[in-house]
């Protein structure tokens, strides 16, 4: 757009917005960028209606979401008349979600970018170019510095730099702004606790289950089902109610004890116990596990799974799956049904299964345990995910942190009655293009779920696979 945006922008004496550019990656990974600038004007080159219209095309999470972007750009234009697309179409607020209006307008470029010394220099003609060109026209139709390219490709943010242009990335899908801000599910009780939240304090056993009813500043910042420890004396509590600066919490059950033990698994540390606590309570329906390689994610959730599916019976099978995205190259197509196709991505299965199963009784007796086994573990793939209800299912999203939030949305609301979702993952180990930290699906859940009455996460940061891989973990 040149001095078209200019000439028919309103009483620019009452609006004076920033005006963005967006590039074509940050629609495709939030279709309702269009709508997330509030009183801001948007610009958008030609060149990104081409790239999207290349785009469209498939069923990849990339192409559904162009669809989308096409479907809202159509419902913005309907009726409009040119001299409306000219001064620009007003935006509305977020679709779906109640909340301040927006003011900002909605510009298509309309006319030929005019030639711009800064970009003859560089080589090729790339669509970088353009979008770089029309950012540059706008920047030079309105010389107040308030014009920023948005775009998720660094390099494109590079060159705008050199121009002289003000770029940004796309924070408006970011759950957090540093990822240390992130819940951990668990608090570390101060020394004189019982001093400051004790005066009032109330005690009582139920079904073999200790309660206190403890009032206090602390409890203000707690959310339900964290998990509270203390050194000294070392006492671990699970937070159960909280009403205000009051709140309801109880001992936790010791899995640390070999006559406490899960399959045969025992906690190592703190954090596999609240996690063992979590897993295991029948009034939990979501439980998130964050930690690094060697921490026991998926061994606890397998054991946990195991002993409520064969022993308690309380879920009929476990169904695990996860995103199939290679470290390295990728090994092309496999052969066979949908589990078999998922059986090279389910080593981590395979490993946790071998360590519990039961060795004794011969080499009959354990093939017959890995067929026991086998018939109550499903694999399945993400892939066909859309659609389906699970009902009394121990349901294990093992990888998580390579998930959108779009997609995890998608994941978890395919429980039904019954049914206990389990998140594994690391967010330091993020292979999916266009996910960090901050804007993990895995994140995205940690942090919606953390005030829900049958939510519970922890964060495990001691590894317990071998001082090998701990050493590894930490310096490599």
């Amino acid at each position: 757009m040149t001095t078209t945006a200019a000439k028919f922008q309103i009483s620019p004496a009452l609006r004076n917005p920033r005006r963005f550019v967006l590039d074509t990656n940050v629609l495709m990974h939030d279709p309702s960028a269009l709508f997330r600038f509030q009183e801001h004007d948007i610009h958008l080159p030609m060149m990104v209606l081409e790239e999207l219209d290349h785009a469209k095309k498939g069923v990849s999470e990339v192409a559904r979401n162009v669809r989308q972007v096409s479907r809202f750009l159509d419902e913005l234009i309907a009726g409009a008349s040119k001299d409306a697309i000219d001064l620009g179409l007003q935006l509305p607020g977020l679709p779906g979600q109640q909340g301040k209006p927006s003011s900002g307008r909605l510009f298509f470029q309309t006319r030929p970018l005019r030639p711009n010394p800064s970009l003859q220099p560089l080589p090729g003609n790339t669509p970088d170019h353009d979008i770089l060109g029309m950012a540059l026209s706008l920047q030079q139709d309105y010389p107040d510095g308030r014009v920023t390219l948005v775009s998720k490709d660094i390099n494109l943010r590079i060159k705008a730099a050199i121009l002289g242009l003000h770029a940004e990335d796309y924070y408006s899908d970011q759950t957090l702004d540093d990822v240390n801000l992130l819940y951990s599910g668990t608090w570390d009780l101060p020394v004189d606790f019982w001093e400051t939240h004790g005066k009032e304090l109330d005690s009582w056993q139920d079904s073999g289950h200790t309660y206190y009813r403890v009032r206090g500043p602390d409890v203000t910042h707690w959310h339900p089902n964290q998990g509270l420890f203390q050194i000294d004396p070392p006492t671990d509590f699970i937070v159960r109610q909280i009403n205000g600066e009051e709140a309801v919490i109880e001992i936790l059950k010791d899995y640390t004890a070999p006559n406490h033990s899960v399959w045969g698994i025992v906690a190592r540390n703190r954090e596999q116990n609240f996690a063992l606590n979590l897993l295991l309570d029948p009034e939990i329906d979501f439980v998130s596990l964050l930690g690094a390689a060697g921490t026991g994610k998926t061994l606890l959730a397998l054991a946990a799974g195991l002993a409520q599916t064969l022993d308690s019976k309380r879920y009929r099978e476990i169904i695990m799956t996860r995103i199939t995205v290679p470290v390295g190259e990728d090994i092309g197509f496999l052969p066979g049904t949908e589990e078999e196709k998922m059986t090279p991505w389910m080593g981590a299965l395979m490993d946790n299964l071998e360590v519990l199963a039961p060795q004794e009784g011969g080499e009959w007796g354990r093939a017959a345990t890995a067929d026991l086994l086998s018939s109550k573990i499903k694999i399945r793939s993400l892939n066909f995910m859309r659609g389906r209800t699970f009902q009394n299912k121990y349901l294990i999203i093992d990888e998580a942190q390579n998930l959108t939030p779009k997609q995890m949305k998608t994941l978890i609301t395919r429980a039904g009655p019954g049914t206990k979702v389990i998140c594994l993952g690391n967010i330091a180990q993020i292979d999916t293009p266009y996910l960090s930290e901050t804007t993990s699906g895995l994140t995205y859940v940690v942090d919606r779920f953390k005030a829900w009455q049958h939510g519970g996460h922890v964060t495990l940061r001691r590894g317990e696979r071998s001082r090998l891989a701990e050493f590894a973990s930490e310096r490599l």
